[in-house]
Formats: structure tokens, sequence, C-alpha cells
């Protein structure tokens, strides 16, 4: 790659960096968005309802759309004092970029979208296909939901996941889902407890049956794990009174084909059978529902159900790119996300052939100090190009 290639990967990266954009404020990423593309012949932009910026690029000839995914939302900074490097400066030391959503990811989304420009200029449109770049908003919220608006826009073939993977090819994760058990009990004076019915201690047994289920495995994922996050009860600040609401949080982490009745009968068989034995409990299950607000005014919400996926390695489009890769000098290895991404809708829900490949560790993201290696982020832009020569010849 020359010199001034890389340099401009470089400044489009510390560019974006430079835009803050929390999950419900990605406009001015979409903004830079928006000028790359006018200012390197792009097809199309769409920005839809949930603020989703796609930029295209139409081949002469026909083939698959493939699509490349990266988000714009990165998660908060809490004090800016703890940082060595202003989170919003993109200071450049020792060979790294600094800032907040360096390695998660508008590292990846910049050689996305470089690469892309830089296809088009080697190419100009005689490939075969459709090249998509999507900038996701919401994704730190809910992964996968502002992705199926982005199915609908591009109806790709193939999609690319930009989550970090230290330039290794990810075919699978396990999915992610956010249940909710409920006890309600019977307010009274903590002076008289036999009066009420004390929610918590209800719960604590609820927890302790609960900590004997034994989560499926699969092969390639490992274990279905499901673990207690966080508990509350109400009223609170509860000073001197008996309280007659609990709830827990439970993280479950999803492999493939589990849906969300077969997640939920399991514990609800559990409550049922505990609740025929004590009629003073009553209880209930559910996924929890997030809401939050977009940019663009719109609302954006889902059930926290977020599906696993896994493909095989042997499927023609990552045999393709592993060659490909391969003849550009690298050596990737072939191995599955340790969390959640985008591909939960692409892949889990939608069925729609996917794959991850991104610069940097998954360890750098949503820390201080937040980085990513110039190295990285320009091998990445190759990478990228690669996939799409060899998924686009």
């Amino acid at each position: 790659m020359t010199q001034e290639r890389t340099q401009s990967i470089i400044d489009f990266c510390r560019k974006m960096i430079q835009a803050k954009s929390y999950s419900g404020g990605e406009n001015e990423v979409v903004e830079i968005m928006k000028a790359f593309a006018g200012e390197h012949n792009f097809d199309e932009v769409i920005v839809d309802r949930y603020g989703n910026c796609i930029l295209k690029i139409k081949g002469e000839r026909k083939g698959p759309t493939v699509l490349f995914d990266g988000h714009m939302d990165t998660v908060p900074v809490i004090d800016p004092s703890d940082w060595s490097h202003d989170p919003f400066e993109a200071e450049i030391c020792d060979g790294k970029i600094y800032g907040r959503g360096t390695s998660d990811m508008k590292g990846a989304l910049s050689a996305m979208l470089s690469a892309a420009a830089m296809f088009i200029e080697d190419n100009g449109r005689d490939f075969a296909g459709e090249i998509a770049v999507a900038g996701v908003v919401h994704e730190e919220c809910f992964e996968g939901v502002a992705a199926r608006e982005i199915s609908k826009n591009v109806r790709p073939d193939i999609v690319v996941i930009g989550e970090s993977t230290n330039l290794n090819l990810k075919i699978g994760q396990r999915g992610r889902a956010e249940i909710v058990v409920e006890t309600f009990g019977v307010p009274a004076h903590s002076a008289n407890p036999e009066k009420g019915i004390n929610a918590v201690y209800k719960m604590s047994r609820v927890i302790e049956e609960l900590q004997k289920l034994v989560p499926p495995y699969q092969e390639g994922l490992g274990p279905g794990i499901m673990e207690l996050t966080d508990i509350k009860s109400a009223p609170y600040p509860g000073a001197s009174v008996v309280p007659a609401y609990c709830r827990a949080t439970y993280d479950r982490r999803l492999l493939v084909g589990e849906t969300k009745e077969s997640v939920l009968t399991p514990i609800q068989k559990i409550l049922d059978e505990m609740m025929k034995e004590d009629p003073q409990l009553k209880a209930k299950v559910s996924y929890a529902y997030g809401e939050e607000k977009c940019f663009t005014g719109e609302t954006i919400g889902s059930e926290r159900f977020f599906p696993g996926w896994l493909y095989e390695e042997n499927e023609d489009y990552i045999q393709a790119v592993y060659k490909e890769l391969k003849d550009r000098g690298y050596e990737p290895g072939i191995t599955n996300y340790n969390f959640c991404t985008n591909g939960s809708h692409y892949a889990g829900e939608a069925g729609i052939k996917t794959f991850g490949i991104g610069p940097s560790v998954e360890s750098l993201a949503h820390t201080i100090d937040e980085y990513i290696e110039i190295d990285q982020l320009v091998k990445a832009c190759d990478c990228y190009y690669g996939v799409m020569n060899a998924l686009m010849k």
C-alpha cells in the first residue's frame, strides 16, 4: 500500500474518533460518512429511520451483495481525567491511535470505507455484485436490532462483521439474552414481618433452585452460560418495611437453535413447581425490554434476546476469503467470537451468510486509554479489500 493511501486511512480514522458518538448521538459520524461518499464516488447513500448510514457501490456485473457492518456508537467515557490521552483527540503515540472507539469499532469502520474507496479507484465498476458499508447505530445497547433495518434496505447475500478479531476470521458466536425473574410479596412493617411476605426471601429460594439448572452445550461454541448479574428489591431504600417486590436479572449466553420459548421453558417449569409447593410464592419470568431514543427522533426498542450463530469453516465463501488473505501474506486463524455482535441478526435471525474480521483485540473494547495500532488499521483495510476481491471477482 502506498504511503499516500496509508496516511489517508490514518487521517480518516482520526476524524471518525474525534466525532463523539455515544449511542443515540451518532449524527456527526453520519455526516462524515456522507461527505466521504461524495468524495469517493459511491453510488448511493441511505440514512434510515434509526440513523444507520449505508454507502453503496454497484458493480457492472451480476454477483453477490456484500455488506460490511461496523457500528458508529461507542460506550461513554466516564471520566476523561482517567485517560493518559484525550479520548476524543485521536492522538498518535508509539504507533497507536488513542481514543474512544478506536478498537470498538471506528477503526474497523474507517478501514472498511477506505477499502471500498480504494476498490472503486482501482477497479471502477468492473466487479460482480454490490458493496455496501453500513455505519450502525445503537449496537452497544442492542446487538442486531438496528441491523434489522439495514437488512431490509440492503438485502445482503454475505455480511462481514468488523468487530475486533486481530485479523483472524470468526465464523460464529454465542448469542445473549437478558432474563428477568420477579417475585411478588406483601408489604408490612418490619416490626411485624409475619404480617407480610418478604419477596427477597422468596427470591433467594428461587435463585437457589435456578442454580441447579444446567444450560446446554454445543461443540464449537461451548456452554450456554446462565449467570445472575443483579438483584433489586422495592421499596428501596426499605427502612422499616418488608419488601414486596424483588427482581433478579440473568445473563444467558445462547447457542445455535435456542429460541425464546426453549430458553424460558425450563425456568418456568421450576417456578411452577415451586409455586405449587409454596402457595405464598408468586413469581414470573420474562425477557428484559430495552428502549432508546435515536438521533433521528425515532425510538428503537426490543426484547433483549440476540441469537447465536455458527458456520462451517469449509463454506465456499469462507474458504474463498481465507485463500485470498493467505495470498496477501496473512495467516488468519478461523475461530469464533467470544462476545455478541450484529451477527445475531444477520446470521442468527435472518440466516444470512456471515463472518467476522477486524483489527485490534477485543480486550481493548470499553477500556480507559483504548487504542488501535496503526499497523493493524492499515492491514485491516488491506484485508477488507481482499474480501471484496475474493467475493466479487
